[in-house]
């Protein structure tokens, strides 16, 4: 198994994880915990999308930005990240 394999493995596992966060949510909403306890679900959930958004992001731009095969010029190189960071930090 190469480098890559592994890595989206790691990320399949992470977005299972996720799912099985939701799933805990939608379980305590329809049991009626307390909102308090939902509210601590949801911002499990939020950390994980977060961890694997940042994930993403940084294989991205190590795989496909900071390459010597990059087709495109350093100022569009630029662009493109900003706009990542940008759709990121929504």
């Amino acid at each position: 198994m190469n480098h890559a394999d592994r890595e989206k493995q790691k990320l399949v596992a992470r977005i299972k994880r996720i799912r099985g966060q939701v799933d805990a949510i939608e379980r305590s909403l329809s049991s009626g915990d307390d909102c308090a306890d939902v509210l601590m679900l949801l911002a499990n959930v939020r950390g994980g999308v977060n961890s694997l958004m940042a994930e993403v992001l940084e294989d991205h731009i190590r795989l496909h930005m900071l390459t010597e095969k990059s087709v495109l010029p350093p100022t569009d190189l630029a662009e493109d990240l900003i706009d990542l960071v940008r759709a990121y930090l929504k």
